[in-house]
């Protein structure tokens, strides 16, 4: 069994060196190394074996002080692996190595990392974000203001997702259907032009940059060996607020994860590779195509380890979308 750190009253073999202090982790006795690397969702962390032991009876007090290394699954390169949220777990791991809870400004995940300290079985961690949400609503926001899981309470009003329609006025006509009443093939909400995101004001203008890397390989057969678009990545450029608007969920935020709302960024990307799922969303959101443009290379397979006869076509394009 793993040795842990003994200042924390966890179990041991008697291999802890007396002189070991709080926060020390495990001796040198351990079946686990001093510093451990894990695989959360695709994103890599480096940390001591001692911060992920730091939560007494938490799961990865259990996972690494309970077990042993040949017990927990790993990746292709031998580090530790789970199939959580990569880029949530960066607060989860903050939190373990200090038991401090600091999040950036303008953080619309906080009803998801609460999920995730549910996960971990971190129950301070998840009272103090249970305890967050309700300060920031005050009781008086309605519930519907939450139905994306990637949005949060503290958020404000006109920087949320999917609102509910606001109902009728007495003696009033009765007000347009709710754009969370129906959903697309997409994923989104369908939306009428007149409607918005924003809770029934003018919708906010603006611009979405989409834009793909995709190569094919034409051989001898010409059209009948083309194999056609390989797109890696779809990128998202534009205001952070519109592309959380538009891709919700869809939306991976992990190389700029504390762009405040109001801020540009040229570092989103999508979870899918679809491009006609994301003309959709857009389509769907009021947005219509302004302009493309595209490039292109070509260079003989042999020169990257193909056949002698192919070539291998790479462009690069982008699509303009605009919402007035």
């Amino acid at each position: 069994m793993a040795l842990a750190d003994s200042a924390r009253g966890l179990p041991n073999g008697g291999g802890v060196s007396p002189a070991a202090g709080p926060g020390s982790g495990a001796a040198g006795s351990s079946a686990f190394p001093e510093i451990v690397e894990l695989n959360v969702g695709g994103q890599v962390y480096v940390t001591r074996r001692g911060t992920v032991v730091s939560v007494r009876d938490s799961l990865l007090w259990r996972m690494f002080s309970q077990q042993q290394p040949g017990e927990l699954p790993r990746d292709s390169k031998g580090r530790f692996f789970l199939d959580r949220d990569g880029f949530l777990f960066r607060y989860i791991l903050d939190y373990l190595r200090d038991l401090q809870l600091v999040l950036p400004e303008h953080f619309p995940e906080r009803s998801r990392l609460q999920r995730e300290a549910e996960y971990f079985q971190l129950p301070e961690l998840a009272r103090r974000l249970a305890q967050g949400r309700g300060a920031a609503g005050g009781g008086t926001r309605p519930a519907a203001l939450n139905r994306d899981g990637s949005l949060c309470v503290d958020e404000p009003p006109s920087l949320l997702g999917y609102l509910e329609a606001e109902p009728p006025e007495a003696g009033g006509a009765a007000s347009a259907p709710s754009p969370t009443s129906s959903r697309s093939p997409s994923g989104g909400p369908l939306l009428t032009p007149s409607q918005s995101l924003d809770g029934g004001a003018a919708r906010r203008s603006g611009y979405i940059t989409i834009g793909y890397r995709g190569s094919y390989t034409i051989g001898r057969e010409a059209q009948a060996d083309a194999k056609f678009r390989r797109v890696a990545r779809i990128t998202v450029c534009g205001k952070t607020a519109l592309a959380k608007e538009v891709f919700g969920e869809t939306l991976n935020e992990s190389r700029d994860p504390d762009r405040p709302p109001e801020r540009y960024t040229a570092r989103y990307y999508l979870k899918f590779n679809f491009l006609e799922q994301a003309f959709d969303r857009l389509s769907e959101a009021g947005f219509r195509m302004a302009a493309c443009s595209s490039t292109g290379t070509c260079a003989f397979a042999p020169e990257q380890g193909g056949p002698a006869d192919d070539k291998i076509w790479t462009s690069y394009t982008e699509y303009v979308f605009c919402r007035d």
